[in-house]
C-alpha cells in the first residue's frame, strides 16, 4: 500500500521540534539506530522500511515502501532502507550522584549528538542541558548519538537553579583554568562544558569557582579553541583515569 500524502506530511513535519514537541514523536533513520531503539524502553510507533529487509522486522507494526517513498520522509541524502517512529519518553526525575556532564547552550546537532556517544562510553546517565541547547530528538542528534540515546538519560533545564541545589563538586571547561592533567578530580561531580563560539555563560562563570583547562602543546600555540565534543572527550577521560588512579 503506497504511503499518503498526510502520511509524509506528518513524518517530514517531525523534522521541525515544535511538531515533534506537540505530537510527542521522533524519527530514527538506519539500521544500527532504529535496532537500538527497538532494543529499548521506547515505544515504537511504526517502521518504514524497503522490501528487502522485511523478514527482520515481521513482528513490528510497519509499512513496506519504494527507495523513492523512502526518500520522500527520510532526511537523509541517501535514505538508509529502515526509518522509524518512537515515543518521546518521558523525563526522570534528576539525580544527584556520580558524575554528569552540563552543556550551556550547545547549538549543533553533531556536536550533541557525540556528546551523547561520549557519555554513554565513559559512563555518564545523564546529560544535562540547558533550554536553549539544541534538542536531543532532532534527527541529526538521533543519527550522530548511534544508539547511545537510548542508554543516557538527556534533561533540559534552568542550568543556574540546577547548580544552585546541585551538592556535587562542581567544573567547567575554562581557557584560564587549572590544567586538567594536574588536578585531583572526584568520582562524583558535575562538568560543564560551554557553547561552541562563546564558551561557557558569563552567570555560570561567576558561580563556579572551579576551573579546568586543556592546555596546547603545540610550538605556535595559535589554536584558539577545541571543539566542544573533543575537549569533552579529553576531560572525561580524565576523570574516569583520577578514579583508577585513587583506587
Amino acid at each position: 500500500m503506497p504511503i499518503s500524502k498526510n502520511q509524509i506530511k506528518w513524518i517530514t513535519s517531525l523534522q521541525q521540534k515544535k511538531h515533534r514537541v506537540k505530537e510527542g514523536f521522533f524519527v530514527a533513520e538506519g539500521i544500527k539506530v532504529v535496532n537500538e531503539f527497538l532494543d529499548s524502553k521506547c515505544e515504537l510507533h511504526c517502521l518504514y522500511l524497503t522490501d528487502d529487509i522485511r523478514v527482520d522486522y515481521e513482528q513490528y507494526s510497519h509499512q513496506i515502501l519504494s527507495h523513492k517513498e523512502l526518500s520522500r520522509i527520510s532526511s537523509l541524502k541517501t535514505p538508509n532502507k529502515i526509518l522509524g517512529l518512537f515515543k518521546i519518553p518521558n523525563q526522570y526525575p534528576l539525580e544527584d550522584k556520580g558524575l554528569t556532564v552540563v552543556l550551556d547552550q550547545i547549538n549543533d546537532p553533531g556536536n550533541l549528538g557525540t556528546i551523547i556517544r561520549l557519555c554513554d562510553w565513559f559512563g555518564v546517565k545523564e546529560l544535562i542541558c540547558s533550554k536553549d541547547t539544541v534538542d536531543c530528538y532532532n534527527a541529526k542528534v538521533v543519527q550522530s548519538s548511534m544508539g547511545s540515546l537510548t542508554r543516557v538519560e538527556v534533561k533540559y533545564v534552568d542550568l543556574l537553579t540546577y547548580l544552585t541545589q546541585n551538592d556535587r563538586p562542581v567544573y567547567l571547561a575554562d581557557m584560564e583554568g587549572e590544567n586538567v592533567y594536574h588536578a585531583t578530580l572526584p568520582e562524583n561531580g558535575v562538568v560543564i562544558m560551554g557553547n561552541e563560539a562563546n564558551g561557557v555563560s558569563s552567570d555560570i562563570k561567576e558561580m563556579v569557582k572551579k576551573k579546568l583547562t586543556i592546555p596546547r602543546f603545540g610550538e605556535f600555540q595559535c589554536t584558539e579553541s577545541l571543539n566542544v565534543a573533543t575537549a569533552t572527550a579529553i576531560l572525561l577521560h580524565e576523570f574516569r583515569r583520577s578514579i583508577g588512579k585513587s583506587n
